[in-house]
Formats: C-alpha cells, sequence, structure tokens
C-alpha cells in the first residue's frame, strides 16, 4: 500500500503552497487540457421591451440583440432566445408571423413559420416564441445575434414585446470546443 504525505501545517490554515498548483493563478491559464470541452467560458444576455409592429412580409429587427467575442475561433456559441409578446391583429385569414435567428446579417434558423397563425381573420396573442441554436462563429471578432420578424403574408399587423410590457430575452453562451 502506498504511503501518501500530509503537509499539516498547511492543512490547518487552508493553504496551499504555489509550487503545487499547476497555472496557480486564473490569468496564466490559457487554455482547457486536452480532451476537456463543453465548458461554458462567458454569457451574455440582451433584453428589450420595446413594443415593435409590422405589416409587411419584409423581415425588420425585434430590436432584440445581444453581442459577444468568442476567445477562441473553435468556440461554439449556444443561443438562446425568448421572443415574447407575440402576436396578430385582425386581418386576413390564415396570416402568421415569421420569426428569425440571425448572426451579423446572415439567417441562422427559422424559429417561428406559424407564429399567430389563426385560419380566421380573428386576432390572436400566443405570448412567447422561442429557440435554442448552437452556432459555430468561426470567429474572435465580436459577433451580434439578433432576431428579426415580417408579417408572413404581408395583410396581417404583427407585432413583438406586446404593448411594451414584455420583455424579450436573448443568451449567448460561449462553449469551449
Amino acid at each position: 500500500m502506498a504511503l501518501s504525505k500530509i503537509d499539516v501545517a498547511n492543512f490547518l490554515d487552508g493553504t496551499i503552497p504555489q509550487g503545487n498548483v499547476a497555472n496557480a493563478s486564473l490569468g496564466a491559464v490559457t487554455a482547457l487540457p486536452a480532451g476537456v470541452g463543453g465548458k461554458v467560458l462567458q454569457v451574455v444576455q440582451g433584453s428589450t421591451s420595446t413594443e415593435t409592429r409590422s405589416s409587411t412580409n419584409t423581415l425588420i429587427d425585434t430590436t432584440l440583440s445581444a453581442t459577444i467575442t468568442p476567445s477562441s475561433s473553435s468556440s461554439k456559441v449556444l443561443v438562446t432566445v425568448f421572443q415574447n409578446g407575440c402576436d396578430k391583429s385582425a386581418a386576413n385569414s390564415g396570416n402568421q408571423m415569421v420569426l428569425k435567428l440571425l448572426r451579423g446579417a446572415s439567417v441562422i434558423t427559422t424559429f417561428g413559420n406559424n407564429v399567430t397563425y389563426t385560419n380566421s381573420s380573428i386576432s390572436n396573442a400566443i405570448g412567447t416564441a422561442g429557440t435554442m441554436y448552437l452556432d459555430s462563429p468561426a470567429t474572435t471578432s465580436a459577433t451580434t445575434y439578433k432576431t428579426q420578424f415580417a408579417s408572413a403574408n404581408n395583410t396581417a399587423n404583427v407585432g413583438v414585446q406586446g404593448t411594451g410590457g414584455e420583455t424579450s430575452i436573448i443568451t449567448l453562451m460561449e462553449i469551449s470546443a
């Protein structure tokens, strides 16, 4: 059986000698050990409660966005969106809202194709539409994620953030590769 030596003097006061710790300060840590991935390196959050409305099928900003600067080009970014206060006013039957997630000016996913859909001309408020998306931006530059929306059939007045009382949230998490 192997014997272990315990430094009782340091054990009692809870200190560990500097020489016994690899990368003794967080500032000295430049990377995670090989094979250790999937750690959350940073979290950024954005929110808005500004009511935004549209009656066209041209995508416009919802005013929800957040910017993250990845520490490594191999990092992934987990994007979580809660787009609140989604509604459509009375208009043509079958109209709905479209919601998209963008990185910069590029659409990376559609997370709502039939939001607020009704098969009648009545108003419809559904509350929240959301998504989680794992992105690979492959950059160490500041990267902005945002949502956009449109009235799918170019007829109904659709909106997000209700009457300004609903708050939408986007959370960005940098995940090590």
